[in-house]
């Protein structure tokens, strides 16, 4: 191997790309040429993020790991999007992770850019040994209220899910219909791995299917609000009326229902 004075900086940033020993490193560090020096630092800085966010997923599998240890293999975390939109459906997903997995960034879908929920909704599907989606429909809303349309789109996805999980962590909720060992955890997409997975899965999906949505009912802009409430979807409330995927038991639509 050349010595380092022999190296030119593009060599040199390759060989940072390939774990450089801390020996070349320091040595890295007493070149006289600025733009080497400047290689180590953003290197050491990488390398110190890369840390704080393995020990980050670490904290977020504090409640996997404490099952894992008493035996219970195969832990799904539940989740769901969609309680607070003026149409269509509420989903749900469940994922059963590995005890290894490699989704950097894996956070509360809220917490994340679009782009970013993307690429880890694929990450996820590739990784997970097991995801399902359960969905509850506006009509089902409507006759059953959103807390307990939830509950069923949860319920839907444990059923589905290929692999039987042994236990459940559910964001904030208990499916005391489903016999199976289970936890409520406040804030669960933020403090646990499966849950924040799951919320990752049911956020991508139900937001594809509302720009699909959107292709059949394009007055109300589904691809840019998702259902939710915003000035624009109001106004077309107004102008429009409810369409079939309203949840005509909340409030705005049921004013709009009775109306016309």
């Amino acid at each position: 191997m050349k010595q380092l004075s022999q190296l030119s900086i593009r060599e040199v940033e390759d060989i940072m790309k390939s774990e450089p020993s801390e020996e070349f490193l320091e040595l890295c560090v007493q070149d006289s040429r600025e733009g080497i020096r400047r290689l180590v630092a953003r290197h050491r800085k990488h390398d110190l993020a890369q840390r704080a966010e393995k020990q980050r997923i670490e904290g977020l599998l504090a409640e996997e790991k404490g099952l894992w240890e008493k035996g219970f293999l195969y832990v799904a975390g539940i989740d769901e999007v969609g309680r607070g939109p003026l149409a269509g459906p509420v989903m749900a997903a469940a994922c059963i992770l590995p005890a290894r997995f490699d989704l950097p960034g894996l956070n509360d879908s809220k917490k994340l850019s679009e782009s970013r929920r993307e690429k880890l909704f694929e990450q996820i599907k590739s990784q997970a040994l097991g995801y399902a989606i359960g969905s509850a429909e506006s009509a089902e809303i409507d006759v059953l209220n959103i807390l307990q349309a939830t509950k069923l789109a949860m319920k839907r996805a444990v059923e589905d899910l290929r692999i039987r999980p042994q236990f459940l962590l559910i964001d904030a909720l208990e499916l005391t219909q489903i016999k199976i060992p289970q936890k409520g955890i406040i804030r669960g997409d933020s403090l646990s791995a499966s849950i924040a997975a799951a919320s990752i899965l049911a956020k991508v999906t139900r937001d594809r299917w509302m720009v699909e949505l959107h292709k059949i009912y394009p007055e109300y802009g589904f691809d840019r609000n998702k259902g939710y409430g915003t000035k624009e979807h109001l106004e077309a409330l107004k102008v429009y009326g409810p369409c079939p995927i309203h949840r005509r038991s909340f409030s705005p639509v049921e004013e709009k229902t009775s109306v016309s």
